[in-house]
């Protein structure tokens, strides 16, 4: 897959600086809850015609990208 820093952007004017798909205000998270609660990659560009496939895969490689850098912290 292509790099996915290239389609997503990080700009504290959008959406309070979440990561969002770049040229949209349509946030990685919004694109993950949107396949958690079950919608599927073709209903998701039907009710969202600016976004591609590659931006769903996108937001889940940014997503588990992410994922592989937390560290739990033991308090």
């Amino acid at each position: 897959m292509k790099e996915f820093s290239s389609l997503i952007s990080i700009n504290p004017e959008i959406r309070f600086g979440k990561p969002c798909i770049t040229g949209t205000r349509i946030t990685i998270s919004d694109i993950l809850q949107w396949l958690a609660s079950g919608m599927s990659h073709a209903q998701i560009l039907e009710d969202y015609p600016s976004l591609k496939e590659e931006h769903i895969l996108a937001a889940l490689a940014f997503a588990a990208n992410r994922e592989s850098i937390i560290r739990i912290i033991a308090a």
